[in-house]
């Protein structure tokens, strides 16, 4: 008997292999019917590029005009070019995938760290004060929904600055939801930990750390994986409209070269990235929740 963990690799695979199937069809490139044209017709599609002979002589169109959405051998002949030379720098603006990727993880880690920890102390701060808490949530809730994006104009202007632009959007991105969740997690702690801390006449510092922290941290942890998912959807979007070096940037460039299998590939670079840091900070989250 298969166990759950195979049978479910073994359905994933089945869905991507099918995926990539109709991928496939749905992405093949029409016939070319050379019925009514002339020869000189011919002779001058083939000179412009629109048509090829194939290796048995026909008339084909050239793959690489193609109209639509690229298919899957298309996109792999481009992650294999890129791949293959994703540590070269040829120039101030063209550096390889594995580089572009580096600065979207600083940009991203940078900003992420930063609002963490401040959103923490803020939202301890807010949550251990009730009247704090009813004073301040309704400004919080107001400026979560924000999209970080709507930040980076005044950002930019205040700063002058696209790289330090880039990692304060991140910031705004991941400070609010992790703030609203850490205040709510403090403020909702159960009153018998915090009169059990009291009988033990625990330190202000040590009431914070062993009952506090630990008490709020399922929330925290929960307002940390919201801003996780918003700051990861926020930097790739702000490296375009920047034009700084790093995913988003390589989607843009791509984009602005017509080559749509670079785009593409540049969204499966964006997801496996995701993934990746994902899996992290999941494996963080469980090291830092305590169960009750």
């Amino acid at each position: 008997m298969l166990s759950e963990r195979v049978r479910a690799a073994m359905l994933t695979s089945a869905i991507v292999a099918t995926f990539l199937l109709v991928w496939y069809g749905l992405t093949l490139p029409p016939k070319f019917d050379a019925m009514g044209l002339s020869e000189d017709e011919l002779m001058v599609k083939e000179f412009n590029g629109d048509i090829v002979r194939n290796d048995f002589g026909e008339y084909v169109f050239n793959p690489d005009k193609a109209l639509g959405l690229p298919g899957p051998g298309p996109v792999a002949r481009k992650a294999y070019s890129e791949l293959s030379e994703a540590f070269h720098k040829k120039g101030t603006n063209d550096h390889g995938v594995a580089y572009l990727v580096l600065y979207t993880v600083i940009r991203f880690g940078s900003g992420f760290f930063v609002a963490s920890v401040v959103a923490v102390l803020l939202g301890v701060a807010i949550g251990l004060s009730p009247l704090l808490f009813r004073a301040l949530n309704p400004i919080i809730q107001l400026l979560k929904p924000i999209s970080p994006l709507a930040w980076m104009p005044l950002l930019l202007y205040s700063v002058k600055d696209p790289t330090w632009t880039a990692i304060l959007v991140v910031f705004m991105a991941a400070l609010w939801p992790t703030v609203a969740n850490t205040a709510f997690g403090v403020n909702s702690i159960r009153s018998d930990y915090l009169r059990v801390s009291a009988l033990l006449e625990l330190g202000w510092f040590e009431r914070l750390y062993r009952v506090v922290l630990p008490g709020a941290a399922p929330a925290i942890v929960a307002g940390l994986r919201i801003a996780f998912g918003s700051a990861l959807v926020a930097v790739v979007p702000a490296e375009m409209l920047l034009g700084e070096l790093g995913i988003g940037y390589l989607t843009w460039i791509e984009w602005n070269n017509l080559d749509i299998s670079g785009v593409v590939f540049a969204i499966l670079v964006v997801g496996v990235v995701g993934i990746t840091l994902d899996t992290l900070f999941n494996r963080v989250s469980k090291m830092v929740t305590y169960p009750e």
